[in-house]
């Protein structure tokens, strides 16, 4: 049995790194030769024992089975990856060449399977498994990755070993969010990171390795076949059964079973009490429903990595479906602070007092505490099904023809503005939102646009302008008063605002890199004030939006002014979120843009930043959008 990838305690730290050298310089030699050919062997597909079910013809085509079908086909491929990784010590392959013979040759073991589509219409591109320092700050092999996040994460303790139960399965997972989280607030771009846990954990970590369905199964999220499931739950069976009947004669053995029964009927009251006393304070304020953990286990398949759908602000978020077959999103507390009950009442005491259209509702709560996983609890949240404001500007695996119209991109501004100025003015005192992004407005039905996830919200007091608080946000997001001096006040809104509208106008990320004479990270405020000072305002404009008439593209321009004005550097240039809605109707001029200072794109600035988040991290810092990965 091959062990995982441990260092041992006398190695020294020098001796570690010339290892990995001389095992990277020995795997690149011997991989050069064959760079352009396939270096995995797929003959595992057509023994493996996956549900091929929910790839026949027989099943119906639907968005969700074949999403179904390319998840079950993504994980089959990534065994191969991880088997690659073991091998070389390398993440992805070498170049497009040898990635295109990987796909061919992995589908070239698909036709014996009556599948509905092939393995290409799962992916983007053929790029993308190629090894590329963008994919995860930088990694591209198993050096970088121990250089990075360490020799010894939470992997190696909870993804090692037989994976079948719920909660071992449950604990690898959340130790990939872990994993996940530190290294996207690395490299806030970093689109692989996910994947390369998984592949670290079955690859590297899991010492049955990557095509035992132990490990596969729950790390690569891969669904097993009817048949192989019936038989390792009958095995499963048959342990509980034994281990049941051995844990019985052994309680009647001494007396002093009945004291430890004592202690634990003990333990579970004050479980129970925490439950309750969470319980008595969260509902009386609100009118959502109690769910108990076996419903939203149901609803979530087991939270189950096929329901994951990505990270937010101090949770990870899953799909599932109610017994009424309502679709809900579950976003599950993770937060590491010793004071998580005082986040969930935070965030559920905000919601009780807003009822608005552009606000995301909450359907319910639920709050569970045992000796074995300590204290958790959940928030239900009505599912958007059509995702994020980020996806539909920056996922380019969407088409052309699905790109968001004008019309659309006005009606979501307006909406996001209607949300915040319910938050500023409709309620009192003043709810003050602090992580305004892209990936925190979501999609209805109708595209209509809902400001959501409520977890770093804040509530004034009375007359109160202004608060000093720790600082909380996404970088690049939050205005500079508040990053560098903790002022937080409704502007501090208006500039997260701003920026959103400039990402929508311009289809640009918040931040981007530039290269030429004086590389680095762009502000997307401060590339568009140069592109408005130097009269070249459409540039700013979407590829998308150019076709539009003249008359459109007057308001459009007003839009990007807008934006410009409330994400300035200086709160007192920026208006209320009411009067910058009253700008993008007409009803009032748009003041005289005033040039930006330096600070946003200054290195003091980011260096100041930096410092702070460092500070803030362990305890109320943002959650990257790892979920998306």
């Amino acid at each position: 049995m091959n062990k995982p990838f441990l260092w041992k305690s006398k190695d020294t730290p020098i001796m570690r790194k010339h290892f990995f050298i001389a095992l990277c310089i020995f795997s690149s030699l011997s991989y050069i030769a064959t760079s352009s050919s396939c270096p995995i062997d797929y003959t595992y597909v057509n023994t493996f024992p996956w549900d091929i079910s929910e790839c026949t013809t027989t099943t119906t085509s639907t968005a969700t089975t074949t999403e179904n079908c390319c998840s079950s086909l993504r994980g089959l491929f990534r065994i191969g990856l991880a088997h690659h990784l073991k091998k070389t010590k390398t993440f992805y392959l070498p170049n497009p060449q040898s990635s295109a013979s990987c796909i061919s040759e992995f589908e070239s073991r698909l036709p014996s399977i009556p599948v509905i589509q092939s393995f290409s219409r799962c992916h983007t591109s053929t790029d993308e498994f190629v090894a590329k320092p963008s994919n995860c700050d930088g990694i591209l092999t198993l050096f970088d990755w121990v250089d990075i996040i360490g020799p010894n994460t939470m992997l190696e303790s909870s993804c090692d070993g037989d994976l079948t139960g719920f909660l071992r399965c449950r604990s690898c997972l959340e130790a990939r969010m872990d994993v996940n989280s530190r290294l996207v607030s690395l490299s806030r771009n970093s689109t692989k990171c996910l994947a390369f846990t998984a592949l670290y954990a079955a690859g590297i970590v899991n010492s049955f390795g990557p095509d035992d369905i132990r490990s596969a199964e729950c790390i690569l999220g891969i669904s097993l076949s009817k048949s192989t499931s019936k038989s390792r739950l009958s095995k499963n069976t048959v342990f509980a059964v034994l281990g049941a009947v051995i844990g019985t004669l052994v309680m009647l053995t001494g007396s002093w079973v009945c004291k430890r029964c004592n202690e634990k009927r003990k333990v579970s009251q004050l479980h129970r009490d925490y439950v309750r006393t969470v319980k008595d304070r969260v509902l009386p304020n609100i009118g959502a429903k109690w769910f108990r953990i076996s419903e939203l286990d149901v609803a979530t398949n087991g939270f189950s990595q096929r329901n994951f759908i990505g990270q937010g602000g101090y949770g990870v978020v899953y799909k599932g479906i109610l017994t009424d077959g309502t679709v809900v999103a579950v976003k599950k507390m993770t937060s590491v602070k010793t004071d998580v009950d005082e986040d969930f009442a935070n965030e559920a005491e905000i919601i009780s007092k807003i009822r608005h259209r552009n606000l995301l509702p909450l359907r319910g709560f639920c709050a569970t505490s045992d000796p074995v996983n300590g204290t958790e609890m959940y928030l239900v949240y009505d599912f958007m099904p059509n995702g994020s404001l980020h996806d539909h500007i920056f996922d380019k695996r969407i088409c052309d023809h699905q790109r968001l119209s004008w019309a659309q991109r006005k009606s979501i501004i307006l909406d996001v503005a209607k949300g915040l100025s319910y938050l500023h003015n409709g309620v009192k005192p003043a709810i003050f939102h602090r992580d305004i992004k892209a990936t925190n407005i979501l999609l209805d039905t109708n595209m209509k646009a809902l400001v959501a996830d409520f977890g770093l919200a804040k509530q004034s007091r009375d007359g109160q302008t202004h608060m000093t608080t720790r600082i909380a946000g996404t970088y690049g997001y939050v205005a500079p008063e508040y990053a560098l001096y903790g002022q937080l006040t409704e502007k501090s809104d208006v500039y997260s605002f701003g920026v959103v509208v400039l990402e929508i106008m311009s289809g640009r990320k918040v931040l981007e890199e530039v290269k030429g004479v004086n590389p680095g990270m762009v502000l997307i405020a401060d590339w568009a004030w140069e592109m408005v000072k130097s009269d070249r305002i459409e540039e700013v404009f979407d590829d998308f939006l150019r076709d539009e008439g003249t008359l459109a593209k007057g308001v459009m321009a007003r839009f990007v002014r807008v934006g410009l004005v409330c994400a300035h550097a200086m709160v007192v240039l920026r208006p209320t979120i009411s009067d910058a809605i009253r700008m993008l109707e007409g009803d009032i001029d748009i003041p005289r843009l005033i040039d930006r200072p330096s600070p946003l794109a200054h290195e003091a600035f980011r260096s100041s930043f930096r410092h702070s988040n460092s500070l803030w991290s362990s305890s109320e810092g943002s959650m990257a959008n790892s979920s998306r990965n």
